[in-house]
């Protein structure tokens, strides 16, 4: 029985594992009461390549006052593995107080050349160019800056490009411009939203990689009285002795031989769960179960 995690797909000419991990948690989040510990966080990067992760999501503006995503990814992997593969992200910024912007075209080398600089390499694998001045799924042309992010990939300083936060018809324009490796969107068992984006990017045979797979609400969300389908997941996490958690990443690897998970943790003990998760093999009629979910 194939392993999920195991299984692999490329990013243009760079392979893979489909379970990978997501560095935006390592550093703590901004509502945390304490920082976390760096050694923890250290630990972590260095068990999931143990573990066989070769594939980690990362970006310049993963900060805290006290911690850094990419110095930690460079402090504890250097020197990196040959099939190490470091996705990161620009247009959205943050300045040293925190706060978001995002940037013009003219501005987006300086962001390439900055997550360069604090993990320690002459280029980046991947660049997905995140979409949206609030940060949201915004209509409109995204020409100029991704057409700004393919000369920088003829320049040398990015190997392969995707995009963050976009609708259907923006990647049809990125593809227009340069070839896209991947789409990063929020979306997961109870956030279906992207149903046909994910089916859109295994047509044109690009990776999805959904951010907050797992989370089911996130601070800001109007929060529920119930979780939408919680008693299901518990149902089939049941089943495979496992946790809702890795039910939902399970599905997320379900989706599609395209869908890459990324789930982030600063936590040695979830990391192990995560990556487990690709071993877990859900039977149709638990499938039909949890995408019932969305449907109810």
């Amino acid at each position: 029985m194939t392993n999920l995690h195991d299984s692999t797909w490329r990013l243009g000419d760079l392979t893979v594992n489909r379970v990978g991990l997501g560095a935006m948690r390592l550093t703590g989040m901004p509502w945390d009461e304490k920082p976390k510990s760096r050694a923890d966080a250290i630990a972590v990067l260095r068990r999931a390549i143990e573990l066989g992760v070769n594939h980690i999501d990362t970006a310049s503006f993963y900060f805290t006052p006290t911690r850094s995503a990419n110095e930690l990814i460079s402090t504890a992997l250097q020197p990196y593995s040959d099939d190490l593969v470091i996705t990161t992200k620009v247009g959205a910024g943050r300045s040293r107080d925190g706060e978001f912007f995002y940037a013009r075209p003219d501005r987006l080398r300086g962001q390439v050349e900055e997550n360069i600089r604090q993990l320690g390499l002459d280029h980046l694998d991947v660049v997905n160019l995140r979409w949206g001045a609030g940060m949201g799924k915004e209509p409109g042309s995204m020409a100029e800056h991704f057409g700004a992010l393919a000369d920088l990939r003829e320049a040398g300083l990015i190997r392969h490009l995707g995009i963050s936060n976009i609708v259907p018809e923006q990647l049809l324009e990125a593809r227009t411009i340069a070839p896209v490796v991947c789409v990063q969107n929020r979306y997961g068992l109870t956030d279906r939203e992207d149903d046909a984006l994910v089916d859109l990017c295994a047509e044109h045979g690009v990776a999805f990689v959904p951010f907050f797979a797992v989370t089911t609400s996130f601070p800001g969300d109007a929060t529920p009285d119930t979780v939408p389908g919680e008693a299901e997941v518990a149902k089939v996490a049941a089943a495979h002795d496992s946790t809702p958690a890795q039910i939902r990443v399970a599905w997320t690897l379900h989706r599609g031989a395209h869908v890459l998970a990324i789930p982030g943790t600063g936590d040695p003990g979830h990391l192990e769960e995560n990556v487990a998760a690709g071993g877990i093999r859900l039977g149709d009629d638990e499938l039909a179960l949890l995408d019932g979910i969305a449907r109810g």
